[in-house]
């Protein structure tokens, strides 16, 4: 290897990780799991055929033998095939330029007023009403009394899964909250939205449950898959790309300046160096081989690193841990890397994401005075292996001020 092109012209090897010691210190494989780190190993592994998807950390103990009783995220095969094929429309870049962008245009409006008119907001609670707003158009959740009140009924639901502790005691009362805060949901959100559909369909989610006749059990179930996929996820990265841009002038100004094209290798460039999910986990079926040569036989559990994977220097090049916004171009690459995943189980959102998460940022950005007052706090959600970030306060200039001056 050529000596002065392994070295990284960026300030002498510039690590730019935000969430990158708090990864390190909390990163856990599940029990047994053979770990993969390279690039095009993992890639090799969530393409295959011969896996199966193993989710998060007791998703492969879900039962798929009765595919009418499991949300698509967790199906494997031709049945995931069609299942996600069905809906694929409802995330293709027509539906996004046609439909989605009005919803994060209204959305975005909505939340910049609320943050003109008292100067001051919480970005995690901004990017949630974002991310809630989108998700809920996809999914055909629009009957309710106000998608504020879905978003508050959606993340006690999620939340709630996530705090489930051991023994007897606890059990019962994470079945009761949990029993009460999915009724609220059902009753209030999901019930409405397919009373609306079976008289007038739309091209939904909602719609395509209802004209396949799911269950209400099965319903409810899809719809917090979607949620937490769609809602959860895109949270922390808006959160993560504003806290980098505000940070660092001379990106932000290129994420101004320089056109949507250059927005998206910049939110990638974040995404692969800060995934918010760190490891996804698969199960092999069948004896395959990677092209590392290494073996894995039936039966054996595999946790593809992604922070691993997203900073080798094989497919990455060198300073791994500093954004470069042109990396991906230069190296003929995908710029999210492995953060959205790979192979049949790719994130089927990802354009989505990417789209409302540029429109957030360059509507917040241009607004006068803005400015982070306070960072977020960053902690671990070990359930999702990724980080959490919460209570960043954003400033700007008040309305009445603006037009004053």
């Amino acid at each position: 290897m050529d000596v002065e092109k392994a070295i990284c012209p960026m300030d002498n090897g510039r690590d730019d990780r935000k969430s990158g010691a708090l990864a390190a210190a909390n990163i856990k494989p599940r029990n047994g799991a053979r770990t993969i780190g390279r690039y095009t190993a993992g890639r090799d592994i969530l393409r295959s055929t011969k896996v199966r998807q193993a989710g998060a950390i007791d998703a492969d103990e879900r039962s798929t033998a009765d595919p009418d009783k499991t949300s698509f995220f967790f199906l494997d095969g031709e049945e995931h095939r069609k299942r996600r094929g069905s809906v694929a429309g409802l995330f293709a870049p027509k539906a996004i330029v046609t439909r989605h962008q009005a919803v994060m245009e209204r959305t975005m409006e909505a939340i910049l007023a609320d943050l003109q008119r008292t100067g001051r907001g919480v970005l995690d609670e901004m990017s949630w009403r974002m991310a809630v707003d989108v998700a809920a158009e996809i999914i055909g959740l629009t009957e309710s009394d106000s998608n504020v009140d879905l978003a508050h009924r959606v993340r006690a639901v999620l939340d709630n899964s996530f705090d489930r502790k051991t023994g007897l005691l606890n059990s019962l009362i994470f079945n009761a909250k949990m029993a009460v805060r999915v009724s609220k949901l059902w009753k209030q959100d999901i019930l409405p939205a397919v009373k609306a559909r079976r008289t007038k369909p739309k091209d939904d989610v909602i719609t395509y449950m209802v004209q396949h006749r799911y269950s209400k059990n099965r319903m409810i179930m899809e719809c917090l898959a979607y949620g937490g996929a769609g809602m959860m996820t895109t949270r922390e990265f808006i959160c993560m790309c504003a806290w980098h841009l505000f940070e660092k002038p001379d990106l932000l100004r290129k994420f101004l300046e320089d056109g949507e094209a250059m927005q998206f290798a910049i939110l990638e460039e974040i995404l692969r160096l800060e995934p918010v999910v760190s490891i996804l986990h698969r199960r092999v079926a069948e004896p395959c081989q990677d092209t590392d040569g290494a073996e894995y036989e039936a039966g054996d559990l595999v946790a593809i690193n992604i922070r691993e994977g997203n900073r080798d220097e094989a497919v990455t090049g060198v300073c791994p841990h500093a954004i470069d916004a042109d990396r991906a171009k230069r190296n003929k690459a995908m710029g999210s890397y492995l953060s959205f995943g790979d192979g049949p189980h790719r994130c089927p959102g990802a354009q989505v994401a990417l789209h409302e998460t540029r429109i957030f940022l360059d509507r917040l950005f241009r607004k006068p005075g803005i400015r982070m007052e306070r960072e977020p706090q960053m902690t671990w959600n070990s359930y999702l292996q990724g980080y959490e970030l919460r209570g960043a306060i954003v400033v700007c200039e008040r309305r009445n001020q603006h037009h004053s001056a």
